[in-house]
């Protein structure tokens, strides 16, 4: 080889070692380490050389550009309430006050999306046109700084069980529905996670931050009736027990989804029933409050006192907030605290009543109620909350960092 040739080798040899040498250390022999995204998602980077103008990426960029707040306090948001007239409102409480994030339906209970994705999806014969155009909604949230939050319904579904009734519950040939006329897919069917993952995906490209699944479960009290529906175990068959089997299918789904996740750098939260951090599993639904936790950046347990009976020692809990709260977060505390990397704790509270508790007055929730959980939460350690009220109206003149 003459000497231009072996000039050319050389010049090679270092333009391939100045490109492969980021992706692993630095001049200095340090790893060079970015957080892809503010919070928790942590990947290689690559530093600027000269061959090229423009540093690779490896994770995705939605050009939105969103800090993770000092502690996530949010409210829910429906569809509805997105795309219309309240949404004005709901901007201002949150820009008036100690709150700082939205969690918005883009797949609610029904099994609908709230808005209409791009000409020719799979996903367009499911959607309603609430929310006309998410991108401008997050850019509003972007120019407020508000945390964004897709909320996704994941295996209560009525419209994909009745479009794909293998995917579901079936009873005497029929699809199966609860009490409320509801119908589930069934966890242990693959297409139904990727169904779902691909919606989350969607709405990592449009800028949410975090996608958070909601009924990630089995339909409540399934191990009553388990053995008179038929539905297809997917890969579980080899499972030892039906609770062990439901169990696997949940934990599985939130690992799958986290792992397809990860390339758009958002977080991945799960709801998950608050009783499930006080019993090693919820053996009809399958959850299981630590194994989901392991496979979550943030854990959000519904631990609205209303929806307790019973418990911790406490007869009527929806008219003890503090006192309902102030027990389950220690316990919670507990179960996390024997994992080595423990999802961030951020619980649903309540800001709504429940007259189906009583035959007589209503116990009313307002700025003492919301204010007892916050405070409850707050002294064992936990400085982030969701709001829930399904109608999206908040209580005014709440003190929404009563510790501080």
């Amino acid at each position: 080889m003459g000497k231009m040739g072996i000039g050319i080798m050389a010049i090679v040899g270092i333009l391939l070692f100045a490109i492969v040498l980021p992706l692993n250390v630095s001049a200095s022999g340090e790893k060079e380490v970015h957080t892809a995204h503010s919070h928790m998602k942590k990947q290689i980077s690559l530093k600027p050389i000269d061959v090229s103008k423009q540093m690779q990426r490896f994770t995705y960029d939605s050009g939105l550009d969103f800090e993770y707040p000092d502690a996530v306090r949010g409210i829910y948001v429906t569809g509805p309430s997105a795309g219309g007239k309240r949404f004005e409102t709901l901007l201002n409480l949150v820009d008036s006050t100690e709150l700082n994030a939205m969690v918005i339906d883009i797949k609610e209970d029904h099994g609908n999306l709230t808005f209409k994705p791009k000409e020719g999806s799979p996903y367009e014969d499911i959607a309603k046109n609430f929310i006309n155009e998410p991108r401008k909604m997050l850019e509003v949230l972007e120019k407020k700084g508000i945390y964004p939050i897709a909320r996704i319904v994941v295996f209560k579904d009525t419209v994909l069980a009745e479009k794909h009734p293998e995917w579901s519950f079936k009873q005497n040939g029929e699809v199966w529905t609860n009490g409320n006329g509801e119908a589930f897919v069934n966890p242990f069917q693959k297409e139904v996670w990727e169904y779902n993952v691909e919606i989350a995906k969607m709405a990592a490209e449009l800028g949410f931050q975090e996608i958070q699944f909601d009924y990630v479960r089995f339909p409540e009290g399934f191990e009553d009736y388990d053995e008179v529906l038929d539905y297809d175990l997917g890969d579980y068959t080899d499972s030892e027990g039906n609770v062990e089997r439901r169990v696997n299918a949940v934990t599985d789904f939130v690992s799958y989804a986290n792992d397809e996740l990860d390339y758009y750098g958002v977080d991945v939260a799960v709801d998950i029933f608050g009783y499930a951090a006080t019993i090693p599993a919820a053996p009809g639904i399958g959850q299981n409050f630590t194994k989901i936790s392991k496979n979550v950046d943030v854990i959000s347990s519904m631990i609205y006192p209303s929806h307790w009976t019973s418990y911790f020692g406490i007869e009527k809990p929806d008219t003890e907030p503090y006192k309902l709260v102030s027990k389950y977060a220690k316990v919670e505390n507990e179960v996390l605290g024997k994992l080595e990397d423990p999802p961030t704790s951020r619980p649903w509270i309540q800001d709504f009543e429940a007259p189906w508790l009583y035959s007589g007055p209503t116990k009313q929730y307002g700025k003492a109620e919301v204010e007892a959980q916050i405070k409850a939460l707050n002294e064992q350690g936990i400085n982030e909350f969701l709001l829930w009220n399904a109608g999206n109206d908040y209580t005014d003149n709440v003190d929404y960092t009563p510790l501080n």
